[in-house]
C-alpha cells in the first residue's frame, strides 16, 4: 500500500466529515487507507464515521490519550509506505497526495514534508515552515521579533529544506517515523510536532516545505485557546528544551524565565465576529432552507465572481466545486475587506467555516 492517512479526532464531528470527504476524493486513484483514531469524543464523531465512511478504519479510544499517543496508535496499524498525519479540521485538495508522491518518490534521505497551509479566511499560516525554536529564537518571538522563528527564506509558493513542520499536516515514510520512535508521548498536546521534526533532522534526514499544494486548516477547531492551552503549550516547550539542549543551572534559569515571560506576555484570546450583510452562494440547486438562514440579500451564482461586496459571506458548494478551485478563489479574495467563507460538504445538510483561531468555528444546519 502506498499511503496511510492518519487522522486523530476529538470532538469535531462536522469538521471531520468535511475532512474525510476531501481525503476520499484525494485518494481516489491511490492505493491508500484512511485511519481515524477517536480520543473518546463526547459528540457523534464515531457514529458519523461508521454511517458515512464504512471503508474508514475507526479506532475508538476509551480515553483522551493526547495527540502523540493517539497518532502512535494509528500508525501502529498503518500499512502504507507513506504516512500523512492530518488534523481533522483540514481540507485537502484533490491532487495534494499525488503531487506529494511525485515529489517525494524522487528524493533520497527524505524526512518530513509539509505543505502550504491557509486558515479559514484564506490567509497563509506562517507555522507551515519554521526554524528550530532555540531558547534565543523563541525569546525573540515572545518579544515581538519572529524573523528567526519562521522559515521566511523560502517564498510561500516555493519548495525547499526547512527544520520544523506543523503537526496539522505531516507527510513522511512510515519507516522514518518508526526509526525515530514516532511522536514522543511525554507531550500530551503541542510541541510534539517540533520534537518529531527535530528528531528526524538529528537522525540525518532532510525535512522539506512543499509550497506547490495548499491545504485549508481551520486553526483552532481541534482545541480552544484558553488558559489550559497556554499551560500545555509552554509546558511542552519546557519538555523540548530539557530533552534536546545541554543543561546547566544558567540555561535552566534562562529557559524557565523565558517561558514564564512568554506566559505573562501572551495575548488573551479575542472573539472575532465579522459582519456579513450579504451572501454569495456558489451552488447548483439552492436549498430554500439554507437561503433563509444566510445574511440577506443573497446572490446565487454557478460561476465564481472576481468582485464581491465587502461584509459578505461566500458559501462554496462542494457538490459542484473542486477543492482546488475553492482554495484558489479563497486566496484571491482573502485580500478583500471583511470577507468570510463557508463550505457546504458534498451530500450534507450543513455549512461550516471558521473566522478565528480562538473558537471552534461555526456550523449552520439547514
Amino acid at each position: 500500500m502506498k499511503l496511510s492517512v492518519i487522522i486523530l479526532n476529538y470532538n469535531v464531528r462536522y469538521f471531520l466529515e468535511l475532512c474525510l470527504k476531501s481525503v476520499e476524493a484525494a485518494i481516489a486513484n491511490i492505493d491508500a487507507e484512511i485511519i481515524v483514531i477517536d480520543n473518546n469524543s463526547p459528540d457523534e464523531s464515531c457514529t458519523m464515521v461508521k454511517q458515512l465512511f464504512p471503508s474508514v478504519k475507526l479506532i475508538e479510544n476509551k480515553e483522551n490519550s493526547g495527540f502523540s499517543k493517539g497518532n502512535n496508535i494509528g500508525v501502529a496499524q498503518a500499512k502504507g509506505e507513506y504516512l500523512c498525519i492530518l488534523n481533522p479540521d483540514t481540507v485537502v485538495a484533490e491532487d495534494t497526495f499525488t503531487k506529494l508522491i511525485d515529489f517525494t518518490d524522487t528524493k533520497n534521505n527524505l524526512g518530513i514534508v509539509g505543505c502550504q497551509l491557509i486558515d479559514g479566511k484564506g490567509k497563509f499560516l506562517p507555522e507551515s515552515k519554521r526554524n528550530v525554536p532555540t531558547p534565543k529564537v523563541s525569546l525573540k518571538k515572545v518579544l515581538g521579533d519572529a524573523s528567526d522563528y519562521y522559515a521566511n527564506h523560502i517564498p510561500i509558493e516555493n519548495t525547499g529544506k526547512v527544520d520544523i513542520l506543523v503537526g496539522a499536516f505531516m507527510w513522511l515514510k512510515r519507516d522514518v517515523y518508526e526509526s525515530v520512535g514516532g511522536f514522543d508521548e511525554a507531550y500530551f498536546m503541542y510541541g510534539e510536532d517540533i520534537d518529531l521534526s527535530y528528531k528526524v533532522l538529528k537522525a540525518g534526514y532532510d525535512n522539506y516545505y512543499f509550497g506547490e499544494t495548499t491545504v485549508i486548516h481551520f486553526k483552532g477547531e481541534s482545541t480552544l485557546k484558553d488558559i489550559k492551552y497556554a499551560k500545555r503549550f509552554y509546558g511542552a516547550m519546557q519538555i523540548f528544551y530539557k530533552k534536546h539542549f545541554k543543561q546547566n543551572l544558567i540555561f535552566n534559569a534562562v529557559v524557565g524565565l523565558g517561558i514564564k515571560l512568554a506566559y505573562l506576555l501572551r495575548k488573551p484570546p479575542e472573539e472575532i465576529k465579522t459582519k456579513s450583510d450579504r451572501s454569495y452562494l456558489y451552488i447548483k440547486n439552492s436549498p430554500p432552507a439554507l437561503e433563509k438562514q444566510l445574511p440577506m440579500p443573497i446572490e446565487i451564482s454557478e460561476v465564481l465572481k472576481d468582485k464581491i461586496k465587502i461584509n459578505s459571506m461566500l458559501v462554496y458548494d462542494f457538490n459542484m466545486l473542486k477543492v482546488n478551485t475553492v482554495i484558489k478563489d479563497m486566496k484571491h479574495k482573502s485580500i478583500q475587506e471583511n470577507i468570510v467563507f463557508r463550505f457546504l460538504p458534498k451530500s450534507s445538510k450543513f455549512i461550516i467555516g471558521s473566522d478565528s483561531a480562538t473558537n471552534r468555528g461555526e456550523v449552520l444546519h439547514f
